[in-house]
């Protein structure tokens, strides 16, 4: 016995129906599963590569009204040459400031030729061997290039690093043959105010 074509037609729609079901479930799913997602890839810092040597930093530096003295200075006392040395040095580079908080007529004195081994006593004395950074500075004393030594504090918990009691303001200025530390006065060598004082200022 045949079916009737009635009860064909049936199974046919229901058969169509069920697979209309299950293909339209499957886009669902395809619709709704959620994409794996690659997150973004952070670019890893690199350290800064300081291209300006400790002269060129200086007298960028100067270009914006930091140390203008300080240039003139080691213009005055022939140094530039050995800031521009392969090093590494560690500068404690005094700012324009600093040099104007000097004792009255002291600047005038030393910028003057009859005073270059002043400025060649002086300069050195803010500059130590070695590229080191603020981490790497530890409290006792250094030997300068001048050839006295300078007393280093550091006080990790108070954040402070002082060098003959000077403050360091902003450390870790790096060039490519040393570090700059930039302090809030000039240091100043044994016996060098007196000396500088006795300096006759000519008329």
């Amino acid at each position: 016995m045949k079916p009737s074509k009635g009860i064909v037609k049936k199974a046919l729609f229901n058969i169509i129906g069920i697979s209309s079901l299950v293909a339209l479930s499957a886009c669902a799913q395809r619709v709704e599963t959620p994409t794996a997602t690659v997150p973004p890839v952070t670019p890893t810092p690199t350290a800064t590569i300081a291209t300006q040597n400790l002269a060129e930093l200086a007298k960028s530096a100067a270009s914006q009204g930091q140390f203008k003295t300080l240039i003139q200075a080691v213009q005055a006392a022939g140094l530039s040459e050995q800031l521009a040395a392969p090093g590494p040095y560690t500068v404690f580079a005094p700012t324009d400031a600093a040099f104007s908080a000097l004792p009255k007529g002291t600047l005038d004195q030393l910028l003057q030729p009859a005073n270059k081994q002043q400025l060649v006593s002086l300069l050195p004395y803010h500059t130590i061997p070695g590229g080191i950074t603020s981490q790497e500075l530890t409290s006792g004393q250094v030997k300068t290039v001048e050839g006295s030594p300078v007393q280093i504090t550091v006080d990790r918990a108070n954040n402070s690093i002082t060098v003959n009691n000077v403050k360091v303001t902003q450390p870790d200025i790096p060039a490519s043959n040393g570090i700059v530390h930039i302090v809030d006065q000039v240091l100043l060598p044994p016996n060098f105010s007196a000396n500088v004082n006795n300096t006759p200022t000519p008329r």
